[in-house]
C-alpha cells in the first residue's frame, strides 16, 4: 500500500518569541516492509539555520533554528510511504519465531555478536523508563515465563495491557511517570508502549519503542484505530535468531500496512516529533494535525 501523509505541528505564542533551536523526528525512517518514497519539510518563519542527519539509532533528525522574532512556529512535512509489512504475518507462525522461549532468549543474549549487541542495548533502564518498580515486574512475569515463547507472552502483554487499560487523553503528560500510569490503568499510546517495554525490560528482555502514524482514513466497514490523526505509538520485542516483532496494546493488534513507522529509540524521549529551546517570556498553545491517506 502505498500513503500520503501531511503532519502540521503549530505552535502560537501569546508573546513575542526572539529565538529558538527545535530537533524534529519526523521524517519517516526507511524499515522492514516500508520504504519512503518522497519527502518534504516546510518551515514557518524560514530558518536561519537547517541541517539534517542520522542518529544514533538510525532515524532522520533535522535540527533547525529561528533568529527572527516571531508569534507563530509552523512544521509541515509531507512525505510518501510504501508499505508492504503484512506479508511478514505468516512468519510469525514459524518455529524461528514462536519456539523461543525466554530461558533460550536470555541465553542467546548473552552472545557477543553486532546483532546482540545492538538489540541488547534495548533491555538497559532508558530516560523515561526504570526497571525499579515490583508492580510492573509482577505485571510482565504473569505472561514471561522461563519455558514460555516470547511470542506469545509478548502477545498475551499486548492484549491484557489493551483490557486493563483505559485510553484517557487527559490523564497524562509526557512527563507522566509510568509508575502512575501503571497504578492508574489508564493513559495514552506512548503511555502503553511504555508500559509494555518497563514490562520485557524488566525480565531481562530487548523492547523498543516504535513511533508513527495510523492510516487515518480507515478501510470501509472498518472503525478508525484509536491514535488516528496524531502521532502513535507501539512497541517492539526481540527474538534472538528471528528479529524484531512489533506490537501495538492501544488496538490489540500486530501492526500491518496502515501502521507507518517514523522512527523509534529507547523511550518516548529519543523519538518526539518536535522539541527544543524557546527563548521568550511567553506561554504557547500547541496544535497537531496528522492525514494519511491511501493512495488509490
Amino acid at each position: 500500500m502505498i500513503f500520503n501523509i501531511t503532519h502540521i505541528t503549530k505552535y502560537d505564542y501569546n508573546a513575542p518569541v526572539s529565538y529558538c533551536h527545535n530537533i524534529a523526528t519526523l521524517r519517516p525512517r526507511e524499515s522492514k516492509g516500508q520504504e519512503l518514497l518522497d519527502y518534504a519539510i516546510e518551515i514557518s518563519p524560514e530558518p536561519a539555520e537547517i541541517t539534517e542527519r542520522k542518529d544514533f539509532f538510525g532515524n532522520y533528525i533535522t535540527r533547525f533554528s529561528i533568529q527572527t522574532e516571531h508569534r507563530t512556529l509552523k512544521v509541515t512535512t509531507k512525505s510518501k510511504i510504501k508499505r508492504e509489512y503484512a506479508q511478514y504475518h505468516e512468519s510469525f507462525n514459524s518455529e524461528a519465531c514462536k519456539n523461543i522461549t525466554m530461558n533460550h532468549a536470555l541465553a542467546a543474549l548473552q552472545g557477543m555478536d553486532a546483532e546482540t549487541l545492538e538489540a541488547k542495548q534495548y533491555v538497559l533502564e532508558s530516560i523515561f523508563i526504570r526497571r525499579t518498580d515490583k508492580a510492573i515486574r509482577d505485571y510482565a512475569e504473569l505472561s514471561f515465563k522461563g519455558d514460555r515463547s516470547v511470542f506469545e507472552a509478548a502477545y498475551e502483554l499486548m492484549q491484557r495491557i489493551y483490557t486493563d487499560f483505559d485510553f484517557d487523553s487527559e490523564f497524562s503528560t509526557i512527563s507522566t511517570p509510568i509508575e502512575e500510569v501503571m497504578k492508574e490503568k489508564k493513559g495514552v499510546c506512548q503511555d502503553f508502549a511504555q508500559i509494555a517495554i518497563a514490562c520485557i525490560r524488566s525480565v531481562g528482555l530487548p523492547a523498543r519503542y516504535i513511533s508513527g502514524y495510523i492510516e487515518t482514513l480507515p478501510a470501509p466497514g472498518k472503525e478508525k484505530l484509536i491514535g488516528a490523526d496524531a502521532s502513535h505509538a507501539w512497541f517492539a520485542i526481540y527474538i534472538p535468531g528471528f528479529g524484531w516483532v512489533d506490537f501495538d496494546p492501544t488496538n490489540n493488534q500486530i501492526p500491518k500496512d496502515q501502521h507507518i513507522v517514523v522512527g523509534w529509540g529507547r523511550d518516548y524521549y529519543d523519538v518526539p516529533p518536535l522539541k527544543g529551546v524557546v527563548y521568550g517570556s511567553g506561554q504557547s498553545k500547541l496544535k497537531v494535525a496528522v492525514d494519511i491517506a491511501a493512495v488509490v
